[in-house]
């Protein structure tokens, strides 16, 4: 959490085997959006994603490791210090983690499983109490055979968790608590949905597809736990050559409009929703200030767009135009092997 006068704190993860610093602490500028780095702390192995408790005292990392873990740290020390030891998710290479329902929740691409954590009264994870497996594979002859689960979203009635999974094009529902799976749905073959994000009224999903690249609008109800993929929308110019790996989509507050991050084309789409969010439209697209952006996050204040460049190392940012949503940048800071970035 911020001290007095400095504002909000950023917590940059990035990989500590490709040379990152493992979590980077830095103040924010509230009038400039500039990040000024403080401190760093490598306790926790490849923490590739990040997720803030409520509250703002424990960070939470996974450890993207063959092994695959995930911590508790206490941010209120300066840097972070861990709360107990990594704790083994049983499932390999973690990409992604979430809170809900007194869980922590990983997506392990390795394995292709969904591991649920207990978060203690202080904090600490305690050991597994479910690893869910998926099944299945895809017609990519190297990145489908077989599951590869890379995130997991709570929707926001905090009843249901979606696993977006790469290796069988599909979204797994759970029901929490549990998690309990509840309905498989299929997306087109080949696609590799990677990551999703809800639309403010939570009722559409936008589902970015890594294989692609395109992102797909879907219908979310929350009554029944049915996700219905509605269309699929390209996130490059239709003259575009150059091979390109989607990796996030981040939806407005005020739900007009979807970026995604282009990781080969390096750039930042931004896409124009229609009312209802059925439908949208690609507005241009915005160099992303380095090279394969991982990650891309919306202020709290939904006035800028971070994103973590992982193979040029820097986290960029930008400032938002109200009208057209496009991306403008303001600047960047060094973070080598940079992979996500949260806000407190």
């Amino acid at each position: 959490m911020g001290t007095a006068g400095s504002g909000r704190r950023a917590y940059i993860g990035s990989f500590t085997s490709q040379g990152g610093a493992g979590i980077t602490v830095a103040e924010v500028d509230d009038r400039t959006g500039a990040l000024r780095i403080r401190n760093s702390t490598d306790v926790v192995a490849d923490p590739s994603w990040l997720v803030l408790a409520p509250g703002g005292r424990v960070l939470y990392a996974v450890s993207e490791t063959d092994d695959g873990a995930a911590a508790a740290l206490d941010v209120s020390q300066d840097p972070p210090s861990p709360l107990g030891g990594p704790v083994p998710v049983r499932g390999a290479a973690p990409t992604h983690l979430a809170l809900a329902g007194g869980q922590l929740l990983t997506a392990n691409y390795g394995s292709g499983s969904v591991t649920a954590l207990p978060v203690l009264e202080d904090g600490r994870l305690g050991e597994p109490v479910a690893v869910s497996r998926h099944e299945g594979s895809g017609p990519h002859p190297e990145r489908q055979r077989g599951p590869h689960a890379h995130a997991v979203a709570p929707d926001p009635s905090g009843g249901w968790l979606l696993a977006v999974d790469l290796g069988i094009d599909a979204v797994q529902v759970y029901a929490l608590p549990g998690p309990r799976a509840h309905r498989t749905v299929r997306l087109r073959p080949g696609s590799g949905p990677r990551h999703l994000a809800f639309h403010p009224r939570g009722d559409r999903v936008y589902v970015v597809n890594e294989l692609a690249p395109t992102i797909t609008a879907c219908r979310w109800d929350v009554a029944s736990g049915a996700l219905e993929p509605l269309g699929e929308t390209r996130l490059l110019p239709g003259d575009t050559a150059v091979e390109s790996y989607p990796s996030e989509v981040v939806v407005s507050g005020d739900g007009r409009f979807v970026w995604a991050a282009n990781r080969g084309h390096d750039s930042i789409a931004t896409l124009a929703l229609d009312t209802p969010g059925d439908r949208m439209e690609l507005v241009t697209t915005t160099p992303c200030g380095g090279h394969w952006p991982r990650d891309l996050t919306l202020d709290p204040s939904g006035r800028r767009l971070y994103a973590a460049n992982e193979r040029s190392g820097d986290v960029t940012w930008f400032d938002i135009d109200p009208s057209t949503g496009v991306p403008h940048r303001g600047g960047s800071v060094p973070a080598p092997a940079a992979s996500c970035v949260v806000f407190d």
